[in-house]
């Protein structure tokens, strides 16, 4: 029975992970920060569908900004595998917070493969690079583009991505770059531009919100289905040898065909509702990002299946189901989505 540890194991990737692995038959420990309030909804569903999350499924308290508690896991743990999953990860949030951006979408990294390295643990590391490394690189990008990265996460990304490379090549560690493009799912954070969408098609169709600001609706991204992605990280290290991989789906949409999409998926028009706020436009814009997934095609024998309709699709029916459970008086928490 192999044992994983994983960082922002609360988040959209995590929880997928944590679940992924669990089927698989792992002992998973997943690191949360220690907060005020409770950030758990992801994972709960973890003690609904495993008969003895108890003995398989733990949470820690530890922090990317912490080597000591980062440190004291690995050494009492041992796990097998890790996926590096947590960081700040907004990217136009980014913006406004650079340096805590860097220290732990970047220097957390470090820490980690740091306390790999200073314990001698015999581990398999996942880094979850992201396409915002290559940023104004013209499409499509695999794993030769040259990076341009164009925000401070892009920038934090690219030193992540290249310390774990240095880590590999200078001690031997079984060290990957996993770098996925943008994928999506109802669990993604309702800050992002995806959820947001689908997010506010919800709230318009019941009346609850009037209008849906955004920036650029002109920028093209590479969407796939967040389930389907994490089974690429684990895939990465069940190789014989550490290397590095583009995920995506190898077709790109733009903001604005997502937005028409969701909506109609509703019966809406979404000309009525949407209307543009420079504020949402980043200082520097990324226009293009369109994976090259050919490698882990070759390599891992990975490939997407959701398309993007059905991806925009399957959120708008997320959220509105959830919404109309909860103004219908049932709970329907984030750990119940698809």
């Amino acid at each position: 029975m192999k044992t994983a540890l994983i960082t922002g194991v609360t988040g959209q990737d995590g929880s997928y992970l944590a679940e992924f692995l669990l089927h698989k038959g792992y002992v998973v420990h997943g690191i949360k920060r220690r907060s005020s309030s409770f950030n758990t909804e992801r994972v709960e569903g973890i003690y609904r569908d495993f008969h003895e999350p108890e003995t398989r499924f733990f949470l820690h308290f530890a922090d990317l900004g912490d080597s000591s508690s980062l440190s004291r896991l690995l050494h009492d743990l041992r796990p097998d595998e890790i996926y590096n999953l947590g960081a700040q990860s907004h990217v136009r949030v980014s913006f406004d917070i650079p340096e805590y951006t860097a220290d732990i979408t970047g220097c957390g990294t470090v820490r980690l493969l740091e306390a790999i390295r200073q314990t001698g643990l015999k581990t398999r590391f996942y880094q979850a690079s992201s396409s915002e490394i290559f940023g104004s690189s013209p499409p499509p990008q695999n794993e030769s583009t040259p990076l341009h990265p164009r925000s401070p996460y892009g920038c934090a990304k690219a030193f992540s991505h290249y310390i774990t490379v240095n880590y590999r090549e200078s001690y031997g560690l079984f060290a990957c770059n996993g770098i996925l493009f943008n994928h999506e799912s109802p669990r993604r954070g309702e800050t992002f531009v995806s959820r947001k969408i689908s997010r506010a098609v919800a709230h318009i169709k019941f009346g609850l919100q009037e209008k849906l600001y955004l920036g650029n609706l002109d920028a093209r991204r590479d969407w796939g289905y967040a389930p389907e992605y994490v089974q690429a990280m684990w895939l990465m290290l069940q190789q014989e040898e550490p290397d590095d991989y583009v995920i995506g789906t190898g077709v790109s949409h733009s903001v604005r065909e997502f937005v028409e999409l969701a909506f109609d998926c509703a019966g809406l028009d979404w000309r009525r509702y949407v209307e543009i706020d420079p504020r949402y436009r980043r200082p520097a814009e990324v226009d293009d990002l369109l994976a090259d997934p050919g490698k882990a095609r070759r390599k891992l024998g990975w490939r997407h299946s959701v398309s993007f309709e059905d991806l925009v699709r399957l959120m708008v029916d997320a959220d509105i189901a959830a919404l109309a459970a909860r103004k219908a008086g049932v709970l329907a928490p984030a750990s119940l989505a698809p």
